[in-house]
């Protein structure tokens, strides 16, 4: 293989990596208050399994000891900072769907999706419901760079 061959290979191998990465959700986002428009956490999504998941990482307006008092089984009273709220969801045409969100706050589970929007891959749409998509509320995550 020639010099040109070689670079030309090496350079889209790294522009495909490169563009499928920036297509992804994996990454620490930026929650925010839907009434107060105050950042309130950072949350990291990963993949495992092929699912993505988000756990808790850092807690703005509380105190990083903060517990979940009002969480069922297992979660009672344990730290919110490196609990996971987020699950399962899986790709779904061009979106994430069929995954669980808990609201820390109040302890509850809603199902969930999560997109980006016009290709703005720094804010993430999630909705999280009950029953029907149209049964919820979207928040806008910021990607945290």
């Amino acid at each position: 293989m020639n010099t040109k061959s070689f670079l030309f290979t090496l350079s889209f191998i790294l522009f495909c990596t490169v563009f499928c990465m920036a297509q992804s959700p994996v990454g620490t986002w930026k929650t925010v208050d839907d009434v107060s428009g105050d950042a309130k956490s950072h949350v990291e999504i990963y993949e495992q399994d092929g699912m993505l998941y988000g756990k808790v990482t850092e807690l703005l307006l509380k105190p990083a000891d903060t517990v979940c008092e009002n969480c069922k089984g297992d979660k009672k009273n344990k730290p919110v900072v490196g609990m996971e709220i987020l699950s399962g969801l899986k790709t779904y045409k061009d979106y994430w769907s069929y995954g669980k969100i808990m609201e820390a706050e109040n302890g509850k589970y809603y199902k969930c999706n999560i997109w980006f929007e016009d290709g703005n891959t720094d804010v993430l749409k999630l909705r999280g419901y009950i029953g029907a998509p149209a049964l919820g509320r979207t928040q806008d995550w910021h990607r945290v760079k």
